[in-house]
């Protein structure tokens, strides 16, 4: 059983010891994804030329913060711009609405479909104007001071698409309104990377995590210190009163009641400790203050309490033995070890003491103490070395387990700062 216990604690712990392990791995995972995510995109130049009839010269516009869509062509594209005509007399530039409809002019091989974000997918509203044989389409932020995002639109053929800022928008519609022509000219940037850690975030995660594992290993190296003081000194006390209590023992004064003593009076006092009378050949110690216990019942006491359980008294003082530690006589007091090889009737007696308020036994509070065996030495129990592992182990693995889920959100929450650009889908 207590190889069963052992194997049992010793393969969950190695499964939670692997936890901050997983966990980093998982991290990285989510890490990798995510910066898949912030890919290399191509920004687009963009002339517009007004052809209005009212001027000698056309009016010249240059849009500089132009973005091709991630699955648009990367080519580059003329041609005149247009508008959805307004839909029952509402104007509405969304391109998301099925009736959704653009005044081609005759003869015109190409055209440029000018349509607002929101509502639906950039995928619908490029569909929409492919639809009506649209060369490409130019999508405006629908708040001004937005920059324009990389597009997603799997499934949109060759049609070019870019995203542009509303800035110079407005003009240009003002233009469409009054039907003047407006010419379209999208040319290909510069092509612009994706972002990686900077500098700045990797020393800011790095130093965070460093201070975060200093105060953490100074505190659970506190600990571990403490502990091991506190056990090892419990130690020595255990062994130094055990020791003590084993000499003492061996002075007591042990004689066997035979036919005719005063112990076998039935006026005479019975064993305070299993509440029998005393018998023919019962082996009895009989300690300094004169009280008479069956050597079975007071020995393992006295291991453990070195007073007498009547009247208190220190057994240890009273011959002259005086240790180093002080005597436990709140000691936890075990009544299973107590009565360990006791017949079943004085064992039953034994539970009726422990309830008598006639007796003033003081209660009794735990401090690791344990029956000394025969051969004097003091050996931790198995279960008790189990909890002490298990507890410390736990201790370990949770300390791993937020380490590396603190260092995990800190890496990912640098990332996502970085990843402002990262591409959308409407």
């Amino acid at each position: 059983m207590k190889m069963m216990l052992a194997k049992w604690t010793s393969q969950s712990w190695n499964r939670l010891s692997s936890l901050p392990v997983l966990v980093l791995v998982n991290c990285w995972v989510l890490l990798a994804t995510a910066d898949n995510t912030s890919q290399a995109y191509y920004t687009a130049l963009i002339n517009v030329t007004v052809l209005n009839p009212d001027r000698v010269s056309p009016t010249l516009l240059r849009i500089d913060r132009g973005r091709y869509g991630q699955d648009s062509p990367k080519v580059e594209v003329k041609g005149l711009l247009l508008a959805p005509v307004p839909i029952n007399g509402v104007v509405n530039r969304l391109g998301c609405d099925p009736r959704t409809r653009f005044h081609v002019p005759p003869n015109t091989k190409q055209w440029i479909a000018l349509l607002q974000r929101g509502n639906c997918t950039f995928r619908e509203k490029i569909l929409r104007a492919a639809s009506h044989n649209a060369t490409a389409v130019v999508i405006y932020n629908n708040i001004s001071s937005e920059e324009p995002v990389t597009m997603t639109h799997q499934g949109t053929g060759d049609i070019v698409a870019v995203m542009i800022t509303e800035s110079k928008v407005k003009e240009i519609l003002n233009y469409l309104e009054k039907n003047i022509s407006v010419l379209m000219a999208i040319a290909v940037g510069a092509r612009v990377p994706p972002k990686n850690f900077s500098r700045g975030s990797l020393v800011f995660v790095s130093i965070s995590f460093i201070v975060l594992m200093i105060i953490s290993s100074a505190w659970l190296i506190f600990y571990f210190i403490q502990k091991i003081r506190y056990t090892n000194a419990r130690d020595r006390n255990q062994r130094r009163l055990g020791d003590a209590a084993k000499k003492a023992i061996s002075k007591l004064t042990t004689r066997t009641v035979k036919k005719g003593d005063k112990e076998t009076d039935p006026d005479f006092d019975h064993c305070a400790v299993c509440i029998e009378c005393y018998k023919q050949n019962d082996v009895v110690r009989i300690l300094p203050c004169k009280h008479v216990f069956h050597k079975a019942c007071v020995d393992p006491w006295l291991s453990e309490h070195c007073t007498c359980p009547m009247c208190k008294l220190n057994i240890l003082k009273a011959l002259g033995i005086v240790p180093s530690v002080p005597c436990t006589d709140n000691v936890a007091f075990d009544m299973e070890r107590l009565t360990r090889g006791q017949p079943a009737n004085r064992r039953s007696a034994l539970g009726d003491f422990a309830n008598d308020n006639s007796l003033s036994l003081e209660p009794l509070r735990t401090s690791g103490m344990s029956q000394l065996p025969q051969d004097g030495e003091i050996t931790p129990r198995t279960g008790e070395i189990n909890i002490a592992v298990t507890k410390e182990w736990f201790i370990i693995a949770s300390f791993g387990l937020l380490s590396a889920l603190t260092l995990c959100y800190m890496i990912i929450k640098a990332t996502a700062s970085l990843n402002a650009d990262e591409a959308e889908w409407y």
